[in-house]
């Protein structure tokens, strides 16, 4: 008869034990479980503006392009960092018109969208060392789109590894530098590429 080696897990309180209790049932603090995410609160309590924030975030004339997140702009787009992103580095690249459909879009709009996202993918592999890339639209509410009426293309850089326990059990993402050192990493490439 073969021998099981392997150790039994120590019990946990609380859990172990308990035939009522499964980790989904696990209490809030209840342990070190507890992550702080304390700049997420923003995306949920603050107002949402009455006009589209991608038509005036552009616009913003008292603000610098650092405080808007603007790292480029082209003659139909620009392309911003996403205030709350999937990892460090998203971007998204924002037509100037105000639009929900892609076939509202002029065909050197399509283009240039395109574009900007190869200058993206370049500047995001020099400065961050992605691994890989997703990039893509989110149309109407049932595929995700967080800004429904002005539509974008994201750009997320990938990492071997970066799906780990945390948002696939926790449904939290971890980010490793804050939005501006990330902006100010990314920034002297898009000037070096975009430069007239």
């Amino acid at each position: 008869m073969p021998v099981n080696r392997e150790k039994e897990a120590p019990p946990r309180p609380g859990l172990d034990g308990d035939p009522a209790v499964t980790e989904r049932d696990r209490p809030v603090g209840a342990g070190p479980d507890r992550i702080w995410a304390p700049w997420r609160i923003v995306y949920f309590t603050e107002p949402r503006p009455d006009a589209c924030v991608f038509c005036t975030l552009p616009a913003e004339e008292e603000l610098t392009e650092e405080d808007t997140l603007i790292l480029a702009r082209f003659e139909h787009t620009y392309v911003v960092m996403n205030k709350y992103p999937y990892n460090a580095g998203h971007l998204m690249v924002v037509p100037f018109q105000h639009t929900d459909d892609l076939d509202q879009l002029s065909a050197d709009v399509h283009c240039e969208m395109f574009r900007a996202a190869a200058v993206c993918q370049a500047v995001i592999r020099e400065a961050l060392n992605a691994q890989g890339f997703n990039i893509g639209l989110n149309l109407g509410k049932a595929a995700g789109a967080g800004i429904l009426e002005h539509l974008h293309l994201h750009v997320v850089p990938r990492w071997m590894g970066d799906t780990n326990f945390m948002p696939v059990i926790m449904d939290t993402k971890v980010l490793s530098e804050d939005l501006v050192g990330t902006y100010r990493r990314l920034r002297p490439g898009f000037d070096r590429r975009t430069r007239k």
